[in-house]
């Protein structure tokens, strides 16, 4: 925890106004800067007493700031859309984009810290709750977004004194401000919630995302305070080093011992009844369409991520899963090369804002494990972004299934044998052209390098939550049950 000490804690208007004017003037060059670098994002996350002059602070941004690169994220109780999904999915849907800054009031520290002074939290589940926020502040920024975590502190009796005054009889108030703890009317209440702030507070500071302490009584002193803690966050966003792009053969780390492949010990010669297939394949679909129509279901969501050689049937797969769905509760999202909107942001972002509401199904043909597989071989991520991504994706995908999802990982295998004979297949026909691109062959050429890669992603990232479902792909009709089949039985016990 920090604070400026640069300032003195009362300031007169004579002492705030000698400070304003440099101060201004600094905070917009790195504005600019970083809107001109488009290296980072600025996250401010404005909390604190109600009467601290949370939305005081906002305005006063606003005024010296350029409001073309500023947007305010303000979040209250969830609506219905937002509680159809994960607490978390509301923050990844609204990320700012690098370059640009973020005001955020209600963030995601509000809840936890609302159950806990209200009882609703144990010790240990806030513990666990508060170490999730650190590794998710962690990833935050090593993906380019840069945290200013400030809490307004004021004694409770005075802030209290100054938001009686703010309300008329009525109880309407006679001019904006920001109140989030008015449940808490109690002395007793408010002395739960003070602690639980200051628990959260110690827990949650670190190196790279500590949080600012800023007396709030003096409201100049306040704002220049706030000014100068934007501004230190501002150059150090400006300052941010380019991402590297390293080649897989200069920058992996090589291991000297052998590694077993995954791939070698399946057998690929499994193939379906072809008499019982179209019964097996009806009766599966039909047991999906009732696991996904039920009650029970309405209250889960289904994650499904596709991954596997090229050409190893995975549209095919996808295709039998869509059947038996309701065209209106799915989605297939094809994941392609990220494009500019998304690279300006966390690379996880695009797949947290197509998490879909509870009830629903969401199909990724490819996934965000493209950072541990096509980046990785293909040097776009340097090891380190890669290597930490592993962490990343299992808090991802945990979070997922503690807020109710069934989250399912395919991968498809097929024989390079098989593959070269589907490539071949695909050139002769005119309908399947479209499906094989330059980069598939070169892919084949690498097929050592991404069986190791798939090899230590599937190690890795295998959970009880989110488990991998190797399939013998080779038979695209025993592919297909097997798939259905994995999807069924997940369902079936979720429920049970």
């Amino acid at each position: 925890m920090f604070e400026s000490a640069s300032l003195p804690h009362v300031m007169t208007k004579a002492e705030f106004l000698a400070v304003e004017a440099p101060l201004r003037e600094r905070l917009l060059d790195a504005q600019f800067e970083v809107a001109e670098r488009r290296r980072a994002a600025v996250l401010v996350l404005i909390n604190g007493s109600d009467g601290a002059g949370k939305g005081e602070v906002v305005n006063r941004l606003y005024d010296w700031l350029d409001d073309h690169f500023v947007e305010t994220l303000s979040y209250g109780r969830p609506t219905d859309e937002e509680r159809a999904r994960p607490g978390a999915w509301r923050y990844w849907r609204d990320m700012p984009a690098k370059g640009r800054i973020g005001l955020v009031l209600g963030s995601w520290h509000h809840r936890a810290l609302r159950n806990r002074a209200l009882g609703r939290l144990s010790r240990a589940a806030y513990d666990d709750v508060l170490e999730n926020m650190i590794r998710a502040e962690e990833m935050l920024r090593n993906e380019g977004v840069h945290l200013l975590k400030i809490w307004l502190h004021m004694d409770e009796r005075e802030a209290r004194r100054r938001l009686k005054k703010l309300r008329e009889a009525n109880g309407a108030l006679r001019r904006p401000a920001v109140i989030e703890w008015d449940e808490f009317d109690s002395a007793k209440e408010r002395a739960r919630l003070a602690d639980a702030a200051m628990e959260m507070v110690e827990r949650t500071s670190t190196g790279d995302a500590p949080w600012a302490v800023v007396p709030a009584a003096d409201p100049h002193y306040r704002d220049a305070a706030v000014g100068d803690l934007l501004l230190q966050t501002l150059a150090r966003a400006a300052a941010e080093a380019p991402p590297s792009r390293r080649t897989l053969a200069v920058a992996e780390p090589r291991s000297s011992l052998p590694r077993p492949s995954l791939a070698s010990a399946l057998d690929l010669s499994r193939t379906a009844d072809r008499e019982t297939y179209s019964t097996q394949l009806a009766n599966l679909q039909r047991r999906l369409t009732e696991a996904t129509t039920s009650k029970a279901f309405r209250d889960r969501g289904l994650v499904l991520a596709f991954e596997g050689n090229d050409a190893a049937g995975k549209g095919g797969a996808i295709r039998r899963v869509r059947e038996a769905l309701d065209p209106r509760r799915f989605r297939v999202h094809g994941v392609a090369a990220p494009t500019d909107e998304e690279r300006a942001r966390p690379y996880l972002w695009r797949f947290w804002r197509n998490i879909p509401r509870r009830g629903d199904v969401a199909i990724f043909d490819r996934s965000w494990y493209g950072r541990v597989l096509v980046e990785r071989v293909e040097g776009f991520a340097a090891p380190e972004d890669w290597m930490r991504a592993y962490q990343e994706i299992n808090d991802f995908e945990r979070e997922l299934q503690d807020n109710g999802y069934v989250v399912l990982k395919f991968w498809l295998a097929i024989s390079p044998d098989e593959q070269l004979k589907r490539f071949e297949d695909r050139e002769a026909k005119p309908f399947k052209r479209y499906k094989l691109t330059p980069d598939d062959w070169r892919n084949r050429e690498k097929w050592e390098i991404y069986e190791t890669a798939m090899t230590e992603m599937i190690d890795r990232t295998s959970s009880r939550h989110a488990p991998w479902t190797i399939v013998e792909a080779n038979d695209k009709k025993f592919a297909r049950l097997k798939v259905l089949d994995a999807i069924v039985e997940r369902l079936t016990n979720s429920h049970a």
